[in-house]
C-alpha cells in the first residue's frame, strides 16, 4: 500500500472485496471508517462499534483489519474524537486473540505461535493477517511515536499498546517510549509504556530490555506502578523461576488501589477477558502458578 493511498484515505485502491468478511449485511469496512471519520457523533459512534465487530471479531483479527489499519492510524491522528478506540483497535487487529491469557508465555505474545493455524471468516489464515497487520504498524511506527505525546492519557496508552505490535525491527519505537516513560506522570501510561517495552522485547529476547525491566521492579525509588508492570514483563522475558524478592514485592506492592489504577492497561484488559478478579490479579495468578492453567501454553 503506497503512501498516497495511506496519506489520501483512497480506499478505492484496496482489494476489499477479496476478503469476504469485509463486506456484508452491517456495512463494508471503507464506508465505516468513512462513517467514524465524517459522521456526527451519534452515528461515528455506531459505525465504531460496527467497524470494530467487522474487522476484529470476537477478538480475532481479519485480513479486511490488517488493511484498515494505516487508515485507522490516520483517521485517529487528524481527528481527536474516538482517537483513543480507534488506536485500541490498531492494537487488538495486531495482536493474537488472548481470551483471557496472562500467563508469562502468553501475555506479551503478540503473533501466533509457529506452527498454529487459525482460519478467519474470509477463509484466510489468521497468523497471515496478524502479521500483516504488525507490518502495517511497524510502518507507519513513527506516527503512533508522535500520539505518545497526545495530551490524553488514553490515547497515550492506547498509542503504547498499538506500537507494541509492530514487528521487529521496530525502528524508533523504543526511544520513543522511553523518551515517553521519563516525562510521564499518569500510573496507567506509565505500565502501558512499560508493557509496552517488553512487547517490543519479547520476540527477541533483547537483553538490554531485559536488564533494564529488571532493574525497574528492583528499584524502590520507582512508581510502584512502574516496578510491578515491570515485573510482569520481565517474567515474561525469562525463563526463570520467580525471585524471592520479586514476590515479596508483588504481595507488598498490589493493592486495591493499584488494581485500580491500571484497570485501563490494555494487556490487563485482554487477561482479563470477563473473568470476574481484575486483570492485574489475572496475570499474577497465572504467572506465579502456572501448574494450575495447563492449558496457558502462549497458543
Amino acid at each position: 500500500m503506497t503512501s498516497e493511498v495511506k496519506d489520501d484515505l483512497r480506499y478505492g485502491a484496496v482489494p476489499w472485496a477479496r476478503f469476504h468478511h469485509s463486506c456484508g449485511s452491517g456495512g463494508d469496512v471503507p464506508a465505516l471508517l468513512e462513517e467514524v471519520r465524517l459522521g456526527d457523533d451519534e452515528a461515528s459512534g455506531r459505525a465504531l462499534g460496527r467497524l470494530w465487530n467487522r474487522v476484529c471479531h470476537q477478538g480475532g483479527t481479519s485480513a479486511s483489519g490488517a488493511l484498515a489499519v494505516p487508515f485507522l492510524i490516520r483517521i485517529a491522528l487528524a481527528y481527536p474524537r474516538h482517537r483513543a478506540a480507534l488506536l485500541r483497535l490498531v492494537g487488538a487487529v495486531a495482536r493474537r486473540p488472548h481470551f483471557g491469557d496472562g500467563s508469562r508465555a502468553g501475555l506479551l505474545r503478540a503473533g501466533e505461535p509457529a506452527g498454529s493455524i487459525r482460519i478467519e471468516p474470509s477463509g484466510y489464515q489468521g497468523t497471515w493477517s496478524i502479521e500483516a497487520a504488525r507490518q502495517a504498524v511497524a510502518a507507519d511506527a513513527n506516527l503512533l511515536c508522535f500520539l505518545l505525546d497526545d495530551p490524553e492519557p488514553a490515547v497515550r496508552q492506547a498509542a503504547a499498546y498499538a506500537l507494541a505490535a509492530a514487528l521487529p525491527p521496530p525502528g524508533d519505537a523504543p526511544g520513543a517510549l522511553y523518551a515517553r516513560l521519563a516525562g510521564e506522570s499518569d500510573p496507567a501510561t506509565r505500565a502501558c509504556v512499560v508493557l509496552a517495552i517488553g512487547q517490543l522485547a519479547w520476540e527477541e529476547r533483547d537483553p538490554t530490555a531485559v536488564a533494564q525491566l529488571r532493574e525497574w521492579w528492583q528499584a524502590p525509588s520507582q512508581p510502584t506502578d512502574v516496578r510491578v508492570s515491570a515485573a510482569l514483563a520481565w517474567l515474561c522475558l525469562v525463563a526463570d523461576p520467580v525471585p524471592a524478592e520479586l514476590d515479596t514485592l508483588l504481595d507488598t506492592a498490589v493493592t486495591d488501589e493499584l488494581t485500580a489504577l491500571l484497570a485501563p492497561v490494555p494487556w490487563l484488559r485482554d487477561a482479563q477477558d470477563g473473568a470476574k478478579d481484575n486483570g492485574l490479579l489475572v496475570c499474577l495468578t497465572q504467572m506465579r502458578n502456572p501448574d494450575d492453567f495447563p492449558w496457558l501454553t502462549g497458543g
